[in-house]
């Protein structure tokens, strides 16, 4: 696995100046490394691929292992059709491709019809008359990264500014931002400063590069206005490449993030994968690394790789969304999903999946190689929703028994075994089965490695991989134990497998932990 041996840093205290977080930052370092740490001793970068493959994703990235995600902004004001209503409530006459913009269906969208009888006609209230009503009156940074610390998350990603081109920070480039228009708050700010007072990770993510191809601009409406372009794009016809006016200005705001917020992770969605964003790709990450740097950290850059070749293997982390591997990946990757199996931002008909089936699917990502960021989406006033903080919390009980198999551990020789299979490519969840107590999945630290059953078993466990003939060293097991059980474990190792007696009584109906440890 491809990973530095820098850990993070601990991050700054709220309000600080920029001289003291700098002091804070290395001075926490040399506490956590048992080395002085400054710039000089990471690499610097060039804007050239030769240059960035020097990076390496960090070991703190490798051990954070589960993070949250937050998707939050004005297009949650209707609560309707919600992850896209800022364009679907302009599709009056036909639905597109939320992609291509090929037509897909020669009738209005539903979110057009709602907008309609909720709001007016989107030629006299457009999207832009929608995002004053965003208020966050609710919202309370220390309540929300108090949940994501009992849901036992080690990264914080809120999304900075979606394709709406609304940004939830202090924008000097932009109108249309939290500050001046809306809840009159440096929203990424507060939770930057609570995320990082609670030991958590701050990243970013930025999603603005698709809104050169978001809004269908049609004169009939607002989003056909030039006067509105800043929130709409530059004017184009439909299919057209973003222009070198659209490019600076994303530059611009992206850096704006990099340099005034300064995180540690950051996040970008598709959009940026295109070929007029070429020229970017390696001048992004090289100012960066470059930035964190200075800041005596390696920063982390997830990024999509979707449907044009970004970034070079070795030079990024790439991010699959609401995707898996069906195989170990040697370098670190990480799967972003919804705790909405339909949608990301906070909807009337939000559908929740499982706890159970999310902590299987850490469990899967984590011995592969991966990390899991997983979305919430509080409503616009800023509350997140019983039903979404009810799943974290029963994430959190589980990892509070369970977390020494998942942070911290790499993978082991094998991922696992069992039946059910992982379907891969872009937005392919849906077509993964339920995993059983058949399946299980490994991972291993420091002379012990866990054997994760993702459903507890009725009667004994006989695990094949875990076999004598082909893992010689196993025959020096000391102990097996279940986390958060007292049973005293009987087992016999053969050529065959590990057979372990039944587990009574286990800790979790979902995923059981066998803890192995093995002499030296």
């Amino acid at each position: 696995m491809k990973t530095s041996t820098l850990n993070r840093i601990t991050p700054p205290l709220p309000k600080a100046g920029a001289i003291y977080r700098l002091a804070i930052s290395v001075v926490a370092v040399c506490l956590l490394t048992g080395k002085f740490c400054t710039g000089q001793d990471l690499p610097s970068y060039d804007p050239n691929w030769e240059s960035l493959q020097k990076y390496q994703i960090p070991d703190w990235m490798a051990d954070a292992k589960f993070g949250i995600f937050v998707h939050w902004g004005p297009s949650c004001v209707s609560e309707h059709k919600t992850d896209w209503y800022p364009r679907w409530m302009y599709e009056d006459a036909v639905q597109r491709h939320h992609v291509t913009g090929e037509i897909k269906v020669h009738q209005p969208h539903p979110a057009y019809l709602y907008h309609v009888q909720t709001y007016g006609d989107p030629s006299e209230v457009g999207y832009k008359d929608l995002i004053p009503m965003f208020k966050a009156e609710n919202f309370d940074a220390k309540e929300w990264v108090d949940l994501f610390v009992e849901a036992g998350a080690k990264y914080v990603i809120p999304v900075a500014e979606h394709h709406d081109g609304y940004a939830m920070y202090d924008s000097s480039h932009t109108r249309w931002n939290s500050v001046e228009i809306g809840p009159k708050r440096d929203l990424l700010a507060e939770l930057r400063d609570e995320i990082r007072r609670q030991g958590l990770i701050f990243g970013a993510s930025s999603h603005y590069a698709f809104n050169w191809r978001y809004y269908p601009q049609d004169p009939a409406y607002d989003t056909g206005n030039p006067q509105f372009s800043d929130l709409y794009a530059p004017q184009h016809k439909q299919g057209e490449p973003a222009n070198k006016e659209f490019l600076e200005m994303w530059w611009v705001r992206t850096k704006e993030i990099i340099d005034n917020y300064q995180p540690d992770i950051l996040w970008f969605d598709f959009g940026l994968d295109s070929p007029e964003f070429a020229p970017y790709h390696p001048k992004l990450a090289a100012y960066y690394y470059n930035h964190g740097r200075k800041r005596g950290v390696t920063t982390v850059l997830q990024t999509k790789n979707l449907r044009f070749p970004s970034y070079p293997k070795g030079t990024h982390m790439l991010d699959l969304e609401r995707s898996k591997s069906d195989e170990m990946l040697d370098e670190l990757w990480q799967t972003d999903t919804s705790v909405g199996s339909n949608s990301w931002f906070y909807c009337d008909d939000w559908e929740s999946k499982s706890a159970n089936s999310l902590i299987d699917d850490l469990v899967d990502i984590v011995s592969k190689n991966g990390c899991l960021l997983l979305n919430i989406g509080p409503d616009s006033s800023g509350r997140i929703p019983d039903e979404q903080a009810d799943v974290l919390r029963e994430i959190g009980r589980w990892l509070k028994v369970n977390g020494e198999a998942i942070y911290g551990t790499r993978p082991w020789k094998v991922f696992g075994e069992g039946p059910a299979k992982v379907a891969t490519g872009h937005l392919s969840e849906g077509k993964n089965r339920e995993f059983t107590s058949d399946d299980i999945r490994f991972t291993a630290k420091s002379g012990t490695f866990y054997a994760t059953l993702l459903q507890a078993p009725q009667g004994e466990v006989r695990i094949q991989s875990l076999n004598a003939n082909e893992h010689p060293r196993l025959k020096q097991i000391d102990s097996i134990a279940v986390l958060g059980s007292d049973q005293t474990l009987k087992w016999r190792l053969s050529d065959e497998g590990l057979t372990i007696e039944s587990i009574v009584d286990p800790p979790f109906d979902h995923a059981v932990v066998l803890k192995i440890n093995v002499l030296d």
